[in-house]
């Protein structure tokens, strides 16, 4: 064995200990009650609330805004940042947290090395600003008003600074962690921290202007990087870097139809990702897809280019609905607002998500199993726990038992669109196969494809191919890694 695989499998065996010792830390595994063995990976529980997270906002504000330019050189005068008004912070959150968002990642800096905070490493901020809108602490605007509005926050930090005289050097290092230490020291709670995989290139750098290749694999010493934000902010998910969740693969914001939170390598730098996961991956490293509300992360567009709500709708399906995390942008413009189309579409966007989950037609109502676990408990693994939205009681099977059904009873007969599901992943992501079937008052009727029905993860939403009228709703597990355990079974 090589001293990469050696590596690898030390790396294996310690994480898997770490899961193992955390998850029966929170199991009674005791013969009696007959709690399922975790199926291992298993999340940390730092992914679990980052699970629980599910959709929230990219906002990329700064230097690139006024110029037009997604990827800015490095050489713009800080006072090219130049609002034409105050910036709108509530507005930005009270609309972001309107259409279901859960916190909000700023660009704090992109690669042009623009800092929208009071940094001390660089003169290249809004600090030394001096124009009447410019001279702000965007970071701390808008995280003292997500926490008013009860949002998370989080931070989006370049380790590219095309600007920085040192970039490629020592001396970029030790400012780039001490970026991170401002951000992780001064501006509350931070529950994602976001580094982007382009390195190196052409840039300003002080005035040099020249190219400059870095080994990303090494060059920003990222293990104490990241050391460094785990002890400043113990609960936050670190994005890519082979961290706590990888980029989906693609910035159209869609997941597979088949999606496993498995995986055995993230984002390293190299544009790496993927759209399904591994079935058999040795990690836990759960897909999140970014996704554009337009052509572009800043304003550099207008408003006839922004996608419908219908659009937004169709990633929020292919993304939240498919085990994955939804990270959407909504760039504010040179006035420091969201467009008022922008608003306006967020409006609609809102509505559909309303119309279509706004009412669980299962909430508390009869579900029956084909066969439920035996436990001292009563109760503890019945079919009735899919339906009383609690995220922490389930419906389990035996050991060794990895297909069978649960019926829904409505009390009467509904229209039926969407069928939501979700494991308890907490032990672990087991379901390889699934059917969904409604009853027409004699026989139960399939009414999915087998693209449609492959994993569930923590979040599974399927759209039926045409609404229909049933009282009785069934999800057939027909294949698992072991006994599945189901948590939630939403109608809508």
């Amino acid at each position: 064995m090589n001293i990469k695989k050696l590596y690898a499998s030390l790396i294996v065996f310690a994480v898997t200990l770490s899961s193992f010792a955390q998850t029966t830390a929170l199991c009674d595994i005791s013969s009696d009650v007959n709690e399922p063995l975790p199926v291992f990976p298993v999340p940390t529980e730092t992914q679990l609330k980052w699970h629980d997270m599910e959709f929230y906002a990219f906002m990329h504000f700064g230097i690139n805004t006024f110029t037009g330019k997604e990827w800015g050189y490095g050489d713009e005068s800080i006072n090219t940042f130049n609002p034409t008004s105050p910036l709108n912070v509530e507005q930005w959150v009270s609309e972001i947290k309107n259409i279901g968002c859960k916190g909000i990642i700023l660009t704090c800096k992109h690669h042009d090395g623009f800092c929208t905070w009071f940094t001390n490493t660089t003169n290249h901020s809004t600090k030394n600003n001096t124009t009447t809108n410019g001279h702000v602490d965007i970071v701390k605007m808008l995280s003292e008003e997500c926490a008013e509005q009860g949002l998370k926050f989080g931070a989006y930090i370049s380790p590219w600074d095309r600007n920085h005289a040192e970039y490629g050097r020592a001396g970029y290092v030790e400012a780039f962690h001490e970026q991170i230490r401002e951000i992780c020291t001064n501006y509350g709670d931070i529950f994602e921290m976001w580094f982007d995989g382009a390195n190196g290139g052409d840039g300003y750098y002080g005035g040099a202007r020249e190219s400059r290749s870095i080994d990303a694999a090494t060059y920003y010493d990222f293990p104490n990087a990241f050391k460094m934000i785990k002890e400043l902010q113990p609960n936050c998910a670190i994005w890519g870097w082979d961290q706590d969740c990888h980029w989906i693969g693609n910035e159209e914001g869609w997941a597979g139809e088949t999606s496993w939170s498995l995986y055995d390598n993230g984002y390293n730098g190299d544009g790496s990702g993927n759209e399904y996961g591994e079935e058999n991956g040795w990690r836990w490293l759960p897909g999140e897809a970014d996704a554009k509300n337009g052509p572009g992360w800043f304003w550099t567009f207008t408003d006839s280019q922004l996608k419908s709500a219908q659009e937004l709708f169709n990633i929020y399906m292919n993304s939240v609905g498919r085990n994955a995390n939804l990270i959407l942008n909504f760039p504010p413009n040179k006035s420091g607002s969201l467009s008022t189309q922008t608003v306006n579409i967020m409006h609609q966007f809102k509505t559909l998500l309303d119309n279509a989950f706004g009412t669980d037609l299962a909430l508390n109502k009869t579900a029956t199993a084909s066969a439920e676990r035996s436990s001292s408990v009563i109760g503890k693994f019945a079919a009735s726990n899919v339906t009383d939205n609690d995220p922490e009681t389930y419906w389990a099977l035996e050991d060794g038992e990895k297909t069978g059904t649960i019926d829904i009873d409505l009390g009467s007969s509904k229209t039926v669109t969407y069928v939501r599901l979700g494991e308890y992943i907490r032990k672990g992501q087991r379901v390889k196969g699934f059917e969904i079937y409604t009853w027409n008052g004699s026989s139960w009727v399939k009414q999915s494809t087998t693209e449609q029905t492959t994993t569930i993860g923590h979040k599974r939403i399927v759209k039926l191919s045409s609404p229909l009228s049933t009282q009785k709703v069934r999800i057939k597990i027909t294949d698992s890694k072991e006994c599945p355990l189901i948590s939630r079974i939403s109608i809508y």
